[in-house]
């Protein structure tokens, strides 16, 4: 439980239809599985997104995409991508990615409302990313590396499609070191939801 977050707990069978999660996205809540089997409702305050004309590429970073170590794709293995965020990692022995929440969301891509950013080498899924896109707003959920560099290859993809496609939002959720480096920023939930009602009306998909 992180400090700051408003917490609802669901108490219909943890069910999360795609009319319930579009839903609670439009409104700035998102759920996370807990260890009580429980799915909960995160309204955090404050929020973090990365601007996106403020994303840092450091040096390094531009060199590896520079070099092609990786090759992106988009929604070619979205299930396979929430698996590997909800495997354990050094850091990150628990998960908040149930199977639950990947039957969810899984329904949710074949709807074209869920989608994956994945670096891969060869045959090799290595890196990669997923979220919820709603008009011009992107909700970044989890991503993961395996390879050096996977993981913010596939954001920094993200980031410039998101440019390109006239997305105004990528929401984070919460701050990490990780991400502020990468340029995220932390705004009030007031401010937050006022961005992402305008994000909604923009006339783009992903």
């Amino acid at each position: 439980m992180r400090a700051g977050a408003f917490i609802f707990i669901l108490v219909v069978d943890n069910f999360l239809s795609p009319q319930i999660l579009l839903s609670a996205y439009c409104q700035g809540v998102f759920p996370m599985a807990h260890e009580d089997g429980r799915i909960y409702w995160y309204d955090p305050d404050p929020r973090a997104i990365i601007p996106l004309d403020r994303f840092h590429v450091s040096r390094s970073l531009r060199r590896t995409i520079r070099q092609q170590q990786f090759d992106i794709r988009v929604d070619s293995a979205f299930t396979a991508v929430m698996e590997a965020c909800a495997a354990p990692a050094p850091g990150r022995e628990e998960t908040w990615i149930s199977d639950e929440i990947v039957e969810a969301y899984t329904r949710l891509h074949q709807l074209g409302f869920a989608h994956s950013v994945e670096a891969w080498q060869g045959k090799k899924l290595v890196g990669g990313l997923y979220g919820v896109a709603i008009g011009g707003f992107f909700a970044g959920e989890s991503m993961f590396s395996i390879e050096r560099d996977g993981s913010k290859v596939s954001l920094a993809f993200l980031v410039g499609h998101l440019n390109e496609r006239g997305f105004s939002l990528l929401d984070t959720q919460f701050m990490t070191d990780h991400l502020q480096r990468l340029g995220a920023i932390e705004i009030s939930a007031a401010e937050y939801k006022l961005r992402l009602s305008r994000a909604l009306l923009l006339p783009t998909t992903f």
